[in-house]
């Protein structure tokens, strides 16, 4: 078994295409409209679906909102440097809500950003 991808709703496919490809920088692997569902599936990620999980995002037609709950956490991303990450991202005009720094209680180097919709991303320096 792998993982295939996480799947979250998304208010404005539009937005959120921009947010995760131009200030994340992933691709957009596929997108199929399904009009008698009135609803687009679109799959983006930081390369092939055969060789990596990717993110889901899914655009019911008549939704413009979701209200994200307490149960969601976060999507997690590795980067080289969280720092230059967080001035990309924002340079990109991405909302970065917890700037890099050391966790609480330990030593790696997080930080936290924000897609349109509200989910929050976490950014991880590899060590």
């Amino acid at each position: 078994m792998r993982l295939l991808h996480t799947m979250i709703r998304v208010g404005n496919l539009d937005k959120s295409l921009a947010f995760y490809t131009e200030v994340l920088g992933m691709q957009l692997l596929r997108k199929h409209d399904y009009p008698d569902g009135r609803f687009t599936l679109a799959f983006v990620g930081y390369g092939p679906e055969s060789e990596g999980a990717v993110i889901e995002l899914t655009h019911n037609w008549d939704t413009a909102a979701y209200d994200l709950g307490n149960g969601y956490g976060h999507i997690a991303l590795e980067v080289d440097d969280a720092y230059a990450a967080c001035a990309e991202i924002k340079a990109r005009g991405g909302k970065v809500v917890r700037e890099a720094g050391p966790m609480k209680h330990g030593t790696t180097v997080i930080a936290f950003v924000e897609d349109p919709d509200g989910y929050k991303i976490e950014l991880i320096q590899k060590k």
